[in-house]
C-alpha cells in the first residue's frame, strides 16, 4: 500500500464479515444480509451520515454477488453521466448476466430531471441502484424514484465500534505497523470523530504522522492531549451531523435573529467551508424569515423562499453568494415573531380546550337539513359591509375573545394594531 494512501481507504473492508457497524442491517438474520445470501438485491437508498460506511457496503454488496459497480457522485455527475451509464449498464445485459449496480452518493443532490433519469433504468432492471444520501430521502429524493426503492437507516458508528477500528488498523495496516504504537486515551479520538470512521482514522494518521515524523523507532504515545493539539490545528472540526454541526447552525441562526449580520457570514462561510448542504442552511434561513421576522417585513419571506429555490437551481459554488445575500437581508431587517407566539398560543388552546363546536352561523350548510338547524344562519359576509368589515364572533364560544394575536414593536404591526384596535373595539382589547 502506498502510505500516502487515505488510512480509512487503506481499512475499507471487502467482506461483510468485517464491516463495521449497523448491525441492524449486517448482523446475523439483518435484512441486507439475508438479501445478500438470497443473491436477490432490490434498488435501495441508504440514509446516514458520513462516515458510517455507506460507500463500503454497496461496494461490498456488488463484490459479493459479482456484479459490475458504477460509481457517481452526484456533486459532480450530471444527467449525460447517468444516461452514459445506464447505455454501459444496457451493454452488461446479455447471456443472463446479472444487472449492473450503480452507486450514486450524495443522490440527495441530484436535481428533479438527474433522478428522473433514473426512473426507467431502475423499473426495466437495467441498474440496480444504492443511493447514499446524509439528507432526509422524504424530502431529497422525487417520489417516483422513492416508491421503486427501500430505505435503510445507517446509524453514527458508537464508542465501542470506533475503538474496534483503532484496534483494528493499529494491528492490519501496513504503515502503522511500521510505528510502534500506543494508545495511552482513545476519549478524545472518540469523541472528536462524532461517530465517523472516516474522521477517526483521518485523526490517528494525522497524530501518528506528526508524533513519529523523521523516526520509526522508540513507542508513539498517543494520548488526549496530542489528540487535541494535533486535530485541532489541522483538521477542521465542523461535523455536518454532530455537535459541531447543531453547535454552528445554532450560532448562524442566532446571529441572523440577532441582527449581526457580520456574524452570521463568518458562521455561513464555516458551515460551507465545512462542507454543509447549502439546501439545509436555505431551509433554516426559510423558517427564521417566518418565526422571527414574520409580519414586521413580509418580504423576508419571499426572498428566503427565493433563495431556497434559487439554491437549488444554481448549485455550488455559486450558491454561497445567494445564502450571504439572504443571511445579511435577514439579520439586517426588523424583527417579529408575533406570528410563532400567535400559532404556538392557539395550539396551547387547542390542546387544552379540546374538540369546541364550531358556531353554528360559521357552519357550511349544503342541504336543506343543514339550514333547517340554523347553520350559516346569521352569518355577515364581510364585502357586504362599509370597509368590508363586520365585527362578528368567529371563535368557538368558550374562546369568545381569547387573542392569540398580539402585534410586535415595530412600524408594520403598529400600524396592524391601530387598525384591531379600531376595528374589534371591546372584543380584542388591543390598547397597549
Amino acid at each position: 500500500m502506498l502510505p500516502n494512501q487515505p488510512l480509512a481507504e487503506r481499512m475499507r473492508p471487502e467482506i461483510l464479515d468485517d464491516f463495521c457497524g449497523q448491525e441492524h442491517l449486517t448482523g446475523k438474520n439483518a435484512v441486507l444480509r439475508k438479501m445478500l445470501e438470497s443473491g436477490n438485491i432490490p434498488s435501495f437508498i441508504l440514509w446516514g451520515p458520513p462516515g458510517v460506511g455507506k460507500t463500503t457496503l454497496a461496494r461490498i454488496i456488488a463484490n459479493t454477488m459479482k456484479r459490475p459497480f458504477y460509481h457517481l457522485s452526484a456533486v459532480h455527475s450530471g444527467v449525460k453521466d447517468v444516461r452514459d451509464t445506464i447505455e454501459k449498464a444496457k451493454k452488461q445485459l446479455f447471456f443472463n448476466q446479472p444487472n449492473p449496480i450503480l452507486f450514486i452518493d450524495e443522490i440527495h443532490r441530484f436535481s428533479k430531471s438527474q433522478q428522473d433519469s433514473l426512473l426507467g433504468a431502475v423499473e426495466q432492471g437495467i441498474i440496480t441502484l444504492i443511493g447514499a444520501t446524509t439528507e432526509n430521502p422524504s424530502f431529497e429524493v422525487i417520489s417516483p424514484l422513492l416508491s421503486r426503492c427501500q430505505v435503510y437507516t445507517m446509524n453514527p458508528l458508537n464508542s465501542e465500534e470506533l475503538t474496534t477500528l483503532l484496534d483494528r488498523a493499529l494491528e492490519k495496516d501496513l504503515y502503522l505497523s511500521e510505528f510502534n504504537i500506543e494508545i495511552a486515551e482513545s476519549e478524545a479520538l472518540i469523541k472528536l470523530s462524532g461517530g465517523d470512521a472516516r474522521k477517526l482514522l483521518n485523526a490517528l494518521e494525522l497524530v501518528v504522522a506528526v508524533e513519529s515524523e523523521g523516526r520509526k523507532e522508540g513507542k508513539t504515545v498517543i494520548n488526549n492531549e496530542k489528540v487535541l493539539m494535533h486535530v485541532q490545528k489541522n483538521l477542521a472540526l465542523y461535523d455536518k451531523k454532530g455537535e459541531q454541526h447543531y453547535d454552528i447552525i445554532s450560532a448562524f441562526i442566532k446571529s441572523v435573529r440577532g441582527s449581526d449580520p457580520n456574524a452570521a457570514v463568518y458562521w455561513l462561510a464555516r458551515m460551507t467551508e465545512g462542507g454543509e448542504d447549502p439546501a439545509f442552511i436555505a431551509r433554516r434561513l426559510l423558517i427564521l424569515a417566518a418565526e422571527d421576522i414574520g409580519i414586521a417585513n413580509p418580504n423576508a419571506l419571499l426572498l428566503a423562499q427565493a433563495c431556497f429555490e434559487a439554491v437549488k437551481v444554481t448549485g455550488w459554488p455559486e450558491s454561497r453568494i445567494i445564502l450571504s445575500e439572504t443571511a445579511i437581508y435577514l439579520a439586517t431587517s426588523v424583527k417579529s415573531n408575533s406570528s410563532y407566539t400567535a400559532i404556538e398560543s392557539a395550539i396551547h388552546a387547542v390542546r387544552e380546550s379540546g374538540d369546541l363546536p364550531v358556531p353554528l352561523h360559521l357552519r357550511n350548510a349544503p342541504t336543506r337539513l343543514m339550514k333547517d338547524l340554523g347553520y350559516h344562519r346569521d352569518y355577515k359576509y364581510a364585502h357586504d359591509f362599509e370597509e368590508n368589515f363586520a365585527p362578528d364572533n368567529f371563535l368557538p364560544d368558550k374562546l369568545k375573545t381569547r387573542k392569540f394575536y398580539n402585534p410586535g414593536s415595530n412600524p408594520r404591526e403598529e400600524e396592524i394594531r391601530k387598525k384591531l384596535s379600531a376595528d374589534w373595539k371591546d372584543h380584542y382589547d388591543y390598547d397597549k
